[in-house]
């Protein structure tokens, strides 16, 4: 890849010297590729904010920061969601500043005297790939193998979130379990692979259809889970009704087996503040009209409170 295809990587240095502003930037101009850009921070609270911003692939972080702890704002940060890699930058060469800067999640750090170009370089180079292998696990630990939605896991850990965050301001989220009908009846007609191939296609459809702020999660087997937030068991239900309509109108076609299927989907839904006393409650309680919209004939909706519509 020739230095003019090459990405350029955005870098953040947050550091309340001036002069060491500075000259980082002039070894980050010496380095061999020449593919990164460095933007600077010269407080805490800029350079949180920077950070949180989620726009650079590298923080270069000052341990000592506006007389705090530098240490301090990479654990603020990671509390509220940033996976930026994190190097420590410091003038103390000691096995205790060491310790510390690993224990508080960085993946490097350096000593500000012995820094040149090469050695900043292949620290940056190493905390990027270390974050990409992380990011690989975090999808890993998170992802349904099969339909590379959240996994069940994942999905209770939200929902919890969720939970607190419904509690604490009065505002309703719903919870929709749906599952495709007659699943079996397609895995014992056709074999697994085209279940499988009827499962991708529902998780594909779902997760393109949900707001980004909602969450869809391969629940187990063939059942789903959908967490539409801010959302009351009306809208659920007309959301669910259109992805079940169009669900209804593109079929699942699977091209190695020549085969063009038909899918339904059953659903239940709940909504916190009214159906339930807890997370736990909340998921039972969706599962429970799912299972009534199976009983009653499959392809309709099912709302905890017993009422039931029909995708159509």
């Amino acid at each position: 890849m020739s230095a003019h295809t090459r990405k350029t990587r955005r870098l953040l240095l947050i550091d309340d010297d001036r002069q060491q502003q500075h000259l980082m930037q002039g070894l980050v101009k010496n380095f061999r590729s020449g593919a990164f850009d460095l933007d600077g921070a010269a407080s805490y609270d800029e350079g949180l904010k920077k950070l949180l911003s989620g726009k650079y692939a590298v923080c270069l972080l000052d341990f000592r920061l506006d007389a705090k702890d530098g240490l301090a704002l990479m654990r603020e940060a990671r509390i509220a969601g940033s996976e930026t890699p994190v190097i420590i930058l410091t003038a103390d060469d000691s096995e205790e500043v060491d310790l510390a800067a690993m224990e508080a999640g960085a993946v490097d750090y350096l000593v500000k005297a012995a820094l040149n170009p090469r050695l900043l370089e292949r620290s940056i180079r190493y905390a990027l790939k270390l974050g990409e292998t992380l990011t690989q696990l975090r999808q890993l630990a998170q992802r349904d193998e099969l339909t590379r939605l959240l996994n069940r896991r994942e999905f209770k850990r939200i929902l919890e979130e969720e939970w607190d965050r419904s509690i604490r301001f009065q505002r309703p989220f719903a919870l929709v379990m749906a599952d495709i009908d007659h699943f079996k009846k397609i895995n014992d007609t056709h074999g697994h692979q085209a279940g499988d191939e009827v499962l991708r296609h529902v998780a594909s459809l779902l997760a393109g259809q949900v707001r980004t702020v909602d969450r869809v999660a391969r629940y187990g087997g063939e059942e789903f889970a959908l967490i539409m937030i801010e959302t009351d068991t009306k809208g659920a239900t007309e959301n669910i009704k259109r992805l079940g309509v169009l669900l209804a109108e593109t079929p699942c076609i699977i091209e190695s087996k020549n085969l063009t299927l038909e899918v339904t989907l059953s659903a239940g839904v709940a909504t916190s503040l009214t159906d339930a006393t807890s997370a736990t409650d909340l998921v039972a309680a969706a599962d429970k009209a799912l299972y009534a919209a199976k009983r009653g004939g499959r392809n309709r909706i099912v709302q905890a409170d017993g009422s039931v519509v029909p995708f159509r």
